[in-house]
């Protein structure tokens, strides 16, 4: 089968801007997203529904500059040879069923108890259902980047912050990690080695408490309550623009937030005394 999304007679995906010339795409792509992906760190918030629709409206961010097909599933079964499995591909979702495998895995993703769950329970789980979701492959390409960015902020959604920003500097290593740990074949069984998936999420994952906590540190510092709105508004606020802030910077971005306990709390203290 002739496949749709390639100019004819080339292996180039067709584009918005019309380079027939792969590597000309690949640093044009790379110019886009990097700017897409800054776009959405300006995010503090996603919309707090992390399902099939809201992958594919990610998709769409990421890539809406390149590709007309940008935030839609594919539509054609793919194979890609892998290195890390001596030269064979992952079984990626038939195309008939990518939005049920898809969503499957985000039905998980949204019903378990993250915020009771131990460390190590949170990086093999995280891990797991972030390649079972890869595996599904749902878009022609860009698979690795939008599901890695998306999982980053459903995890961050639910109070548990992470470094996204390692899996960036070794995006090789993480998409080959997903690859290991992805390898289940109806042929061949489960070949499966989630430990390099695990190792690079549990880094990320530790950074992201480092982070919290020195966040919550320097707010205390500020004068302020360390509450986990405070934590994430300084935690944004400075990753967008790269940089730690002053205490009086964050004093500044905090200025609406009031010091005191909230009037019903104070209350219901007072309450409890009479």
């Amino acid at each position: 089968m002739r496949d749709p999304y390639l100019y004819p007679d080339t292996e180039v995906l067709k584009n918005l801007l019309g380079i027939r010339d792969s590597k000309k795409l690949q640093e044009a792509e790379g110019d886009y997203v990097t700017f897409r992906l800054s776009e959405i760190a300006e995010d503090d918030r996603m919309t707090g529904v992390f399902d099939f629709s809201a992958l594919c409206r990610m998709h769409y961010r990421i890539f809406q500059d390149i590709y007309e097909w940008a935030g839609k599933p594919r539509i054609m079964n793919i194979e890609k040879i892998e290195t890390v499995l001596n030269g064979i591909s992952i079984e990626y979702s038939d195309v008939f069923d990518i939005k049920r495998d898809a969503e499957a895995v985000l039905k998980d993703m949204n019903h378990y108890g993250w915020e009771k769950a131990s460390f190590d329970e949170t990086v093999r789980n995280f891990s797991d259902c972030m390649a079972k979701l890869w595996k599904a492959h749902p878009f022609r390409e860009g698979n690795t980047r939008t599901i890695v960015t998306f999982c980053a902020m459903f995890i961050e959604e639910r109070g548990i912050y992470i470094d996204s920003e390692l899996f960036k500097d070794n995006a090789e290593y993480m998409r080959d990690a997903l690859v290991a740990a992805s390898a289940v074949f109806s042929d061949l069984g489960d070949r499966r080695k989630p430990e390099y998936l695990y190792r690079i999420v549990e880094d990320a994952l530790e950074r992201g408490k480092e982070l919290e906590e020195d966040a919550a540190r320097r707010i205390m510092e500020a004068g302020y309550l360390a509450g986990k709105e405070q934590i994430r508004k300084v935690i944004f606020r400075e990753r967008w623009q790269c940089r730690k802030y002053s205490a009086g910077e964050i004093r500044q971005l905090l200025k609406h937030k009031e010091k005191e306990e909230p009037e019903r709390e104070r209350q219901e203290r007072e309450f409890k005394h009479t």
